[in-house]
């Protein structure tokens, strides 16, 4: 579908950025893939990457800046939008900040994509969204809302807007694998809670989510990957086995549980082969057999939580995809 088309990701010097162009570039060819971000140290550090491919371009910019927008996204088809301030404490301690970046963003990023004429554009989400608790995932449960909205907002336009929502990303920077790899020399790992789960997914698989909401959407549509769950001691267990774990309690602003879906979505909710679809409770939308295609309606309050999970990662599979990728865990 990206052949010789060109692509814009917002915030595209992160942990998705990173994996998404090269898999990207290297599955489908597109004519140019271009890196919208703020941070021109990342951008320097990240060109370095690509200094041969002529099909990565870089543009400073801030989806806060509706007119930068409009600039950057001139001739272009095709937006993945994973620029958000994320990070929960900083969240709740600067929340004009992360209202500005993750809301104001969005309608932004909405506007200028209409305009444009962008065809397709796929928002990343976040766990935090469903049944928000912190400041985070109430901004991100709006930019859902926006996004989906936005399709009704097009009107006549192609323009088309859909998002995919995902958990804990293994070995992602920030993340606590490689928290917990740094201090395991110490001999003891700090553990919130040891009731408490975590959703797990690799980042490859991300970008995979993506590939396949674009291919997919219709607009409005809300992705949720079937991924396995983990106890964050197992956590712990699999980075290092021989440290001693020291409960330390739950954090401002932090679940014991993730949940991706909650039972109010369950009536526009449907089940597929690999991954969740929650449909539009707005014009209609739900019912359209185009979004629904062969999936199937889940049952009546259904929950799609980390501690309700069917499939559960054990400690030694964790182990094995350490080792296996031990050169990356914190680096992007």
């Amino acid at each position: 579908m990206f052949e010789k088309s060109t692509i814009l990701v917002t915030g595209g010097t992160g942990s998705f950025g990173n994996t998404f162009i090269p898999m990207t570039l290297e599955k489908y060819d597109p004519a140019k893939i271009i890196v919208l971000s703020r941070d021109e140290m990342k951008q320097w550090d990240m060109a370095k990457k690509f200094k041969d491919d002529p099909r990565v371009r870089f543009f400073i910019g801030d989806v806060r800046d509706r007119d930068r927008l409009y600039r950057a996204l001139d001739g272009v088809d095709y937006v993945v939008h994973a620029a958000a301030t994320k990070i929960v404490p900083t969240a709740e301690y600067n929340p004009f900040e992360c209202v500005k970046t993750n809301i104001n963003g969005a309608m932004n990023l909405i506007d200028a994509c209409i305009d444009k004429g962008v065809k397709r554009i796929v928002a990343l989400s976040t766990d935090k969204a469903s049944s928000p608790i912190n400041l985070y995932g109430a901004t991100k449960l709006a930019s859902d809302k926006l996004f989906v909205a936005g399709n009704a907002y097009s009107g006549e336009h192609e323009t088309r807007f859909s998002v995919v929502r995902y958990g804990n990303v293994m070995g992602s920077r920030g993340s606590v694998i490689p928290f917990f790899r740094s201090i395991r020399d110490s001999g003891v790992l700090p553990i919130t809670d040891p009731r408490m789960t975590r959703f797990m997914i690799t980042l490859e698989q991300g970008v995979e989510l993506v590939w396949h909401a674009f291919e997919d959407m219709e607009g409005g549509e809300i992705y949720v990957k079937k991924i396995p769950s983990m106890v964050i001691g197992d956590i712990a267990t699999a980075v290092a086995p021989e440290a001693k774990q020291e409960t330390i309690g739950i954090r401002p602003g932090e679940k014991l549980h993730e949940q991706m879906i909650g039972p109010e979505d369950a009536p526009h909710t449907f089940e597929y082969d690999k991954h969740f679809k929650i449909l539009p409770n707005i014009n209609n939308w739900s019912s359209t057999t185009s979004r629904i295609k062969d999936g199937r309606p889940v049952a009546e309050g259904f929950l799609y939580s980390s501690d309700n999970n069917k499939d559960w990662m054990k400690p030694e599979d964790l182990e094995a995809w350490i080792t296996a990728n031990e050169h990356k865990i914190g680096a992007i």
